[in-house]
């Protein structure tokens, strides 16, 4: 009765530690002191206002308990890309003080829209640790969308650029993609993202992005989606905006719309695990034409 007593305690006493534990664990990030550089930034997305400190008593409101409970890990209290988890996470956290962000509808160079930011915070990013956080509501995207601004100056100096307008998409045709792999390899695409789209050109190994650190290039032959988004409007504005910080440019000042839809259609042709049209087409003519088509690269390569 007695060991059975003395077991009883011990299971009793280390299921307190457990759960005290479990406790710590839980809600460390309460100690974060979350610092931004202003506390009266807003967001506006399809109408609902979204804030950091919402109260005008410098009191903290949802934006940061929201930020402290889902971002301040990776981001860091500061909004800088170097929180706890920074240290093992390839690539690094956004840096939210430089307000240099990759995925915008505007030119290269200005700031995203507060659409902007909400799609990137909603679809999150392949190939990073950055999730989709599409099980937030709007307004605590909207709050988060607040916070990310509050860390950098920029956004009281600076408005958002005009997004950039999108024509409508050509039909697919042969001839499209074609053109499309004549411009893929004059504007040396290949020598970052590969002859192929498996993002091994021979500069991938040396690309940083613009804090230094080592960036890869996409590989279109895996996956579903781009890191921008999953359509081919989505990859016609990453041409056209660049992904800024990172060494892929605007081309918005060298190549002309039809161009970038060309470029569009044989980009699709990469992505050999989707099947899609664009591929299916090109694979047929291929066939139909064997040994007709000039490796990508060959004039360039030493």
């Amino acid at each position: 009765m007695k060991l059975t007593i003395k077991a009883a305690s011990y299971f009793f006493s280390g299921f307190l530690v457990l759960a005290f534990m479990g406790a710590i664990t839980c809600f460390a990030q309460i100690d974060h002191n979350i610092t931004p550089y202003t506390k009266t930034m807003t967001s506006n997305i399809h109408g609902i206002t979204g804030r950091a400190y919402g109260d005008g008593q410098m009191r903290p409101d949802v934006g940061v308990q929201l930020f402290r409970r889902y971002c301040v890990g990776c981001h860091g209290p500061q909004g800088n890309g170097e929180g706890e988890n920074a240290s093992w996470i390839d690539p690094k956290p956004r840096d939210f003080t430089v307000a240099t962000f990759e995925c915008r509808s505007t030119p290269t160079g200005t700031l995203p829209t507060d659409e902007d930011l909400f799609d990137s915070i909603t679809r999150g990013f392949v190939t990073t640790n950055m999730p989709s956080w599409k099980a937030l509501t709007v307004q605590d995207r909207a709050d988060l969308i607040a916070m990310v601004k509050s860390f950098s100056p920029r956004w009281e100096k600076d408005k958002p650029g005009t997004p950039i307008t999108i024509p409508p998409e050509p039909a697919l045709t042969i001839e499209s993609i074609l053109r499309g792999r004549q411009n893929f390899d004059k504007l040396q695409c290949w020598k970052c993202h590969g002859p192929e789209g498996h993002g091994d050109g021979p500069s991938a190994s040396t690309l940083t992005n613009d804090k230094g650190d080592p960036i890869r290039p996409y590989n279109f032959s895996t996956g579903t989606r781009f890191k921008c988004g999953a359509t081919n409007q989505d990859l016609y504005r990453i041409f056209m905006t660049g992904l800024d910080g990172t060494p892929m440019p605007s081309f918005a000042d060298v190549v002309k719309p039809d161009e970038a839809w060309d470029l569009v259609h044989f980009l699709r042709t990469l992505q050999v695990s989707l099947k899609t049209p664009e591929l299916a087409l090109f694979r047929k003519w291929v066939a139909a034409h064997p040994g007709q088509l000039k490796p990508i690269g060959q004039e360039q390569a030493p």
